[in-house]
């Protein structure tokens, strides 16, 4: 054997001793100063067990329609503050935290397929927070992510939803890490390294928040705290690994047709995030469904654009009879 071809062998073996074990010699260390959700909640806060899982919400309101609120990735129902109590005249409002976000519970163990973050199982958790409220039909208020999470509830339990309202929704471009992606983040090497990945949100957060809106001069200080308070909650690393986990390819755009539910379709002309023409082949993929874009406004019209955002669900409530 060659003086080169050795060195190559043992430089190749290094090297994948290295990818191997390496990323276990990086430790990890413990979250400070993080609490259980129930010690950051406000006098307006409710828990529910849905499923096992402790759900945050928040209701105002009462009577007909159930108007459910969910919201996107990295966000809380804290992004609907600025319209959950006008929406309120119409009938009831619950906004929730979805898993890995918000103040619910952040399990980090459960029984073989029963993942909280999976999917399916935020389907699942909607409609348990349904039931568990009383309401037989519901209006889906979705933005982002949690347009997604609607699309898919609507298309498994059309009988319980009334209509759907998608707010700059992630229907085509939020369906899930791509398979390899998913293959290699749930190798044991990174699967140790996850928390310290998603810590960073906690640095470039902010960055984040400012590439939501049109205008990021006008965030103000308390939203961007309202957005971290959940970076305090016991486990919220480790959490938002699992979800991202548990991601999976979707192909939503397949069944869109199979939608015979009012649907309002709703965008900011400036949404960096979820562009535009997405929300225009939303509206155009689903029968039926009106679009209507706020101008000068970006990813998150319930908050940089309430005025125009509470018009647009007026008229619409106004054509269901409400």
């Amino acid at each position: 054997m060659g003086k080169g071809l050795r060195i190559g062998i043992i430089t190749a073996a290094v090297l994948l001793t290295l990818v191997l074990f390496g990323p276990f010699l990086i430790p990890i260390p413990q979250l400070e100063n993080t609490l259980p959700p129930e010690q950051l909640a406000d006098p307006e806060s409710q828990f529910l067990e849905i499923n096992g899982l402790k759900l945050h919400y928040k209701k105002t309101g009462s009577g007909e329609p159930a108007i459910i609120l969910l919201h996107g990735f990295g966000a809380s129902l804290f992004t609907w503050r600025e319209v959950m109590d006008p929406l309120s005249n119409y009938g009831t409002v619950i906004a929730y935290d979805r898993p890995a976000f918000g103040l619910t519970e952040r399990p980090l163990s459960w029984e073989a397929d029963l993942n909280p973050y999976a999917p399916e199982a935020q389907v699942e958790q909607l409609i348990g927070l349904l039931d568990s409220l009383g309401i037989e039909k519901a209006i889906l208020v979705g933005n982002s992510a949690g347009g997604t999470v609607s699309v898919q509830t609507a298309l498994k339990y059309p009988d319980r939803i009334l209509a759907l309202v998608l707010v700059d929704a992630a229907v085509y471009s939020g369906g899930g890490s791509p398979a390899w992606l998913r293959l290699l983040v749930r190798t044991p090497q990174l699967d140790h390294l996850g928390p310290l990945l998603v810590r960073r949100i906690a640095a470039t957060g902010n960055t984040s928040i400012e590439n939501a809106w049109h205008d990021p001069t006008r965030i103000t200080s308390d939203i961007f705290e309202g957005y971290r308070l959940p970076l305090q909650v016991n486990n919220w690393d480790r959490a938002l690994w699992e979800f991202n986990k548990a991601g999976k390819t979707r192909n939503l755009e397949q069944a869109l047709t199979n939608i015979s539910l009012p649907v309002l379709v709703l965008s900011g002309d400036d949404d960096r995030l979820i562009p535009l023409e997405l929300s225009q082949r939303l509206a155009g993929d689903i029968p039926g469904a009106e679009l209507i874009i706020f101008t000068d406004c970006g990813h998150l019209p319930q908050e940089e654009c309430p005025s125009q955002f509470l018009e647009a669900l007026d008229g619409f409530l106004g054509q269901l009879g409400y």
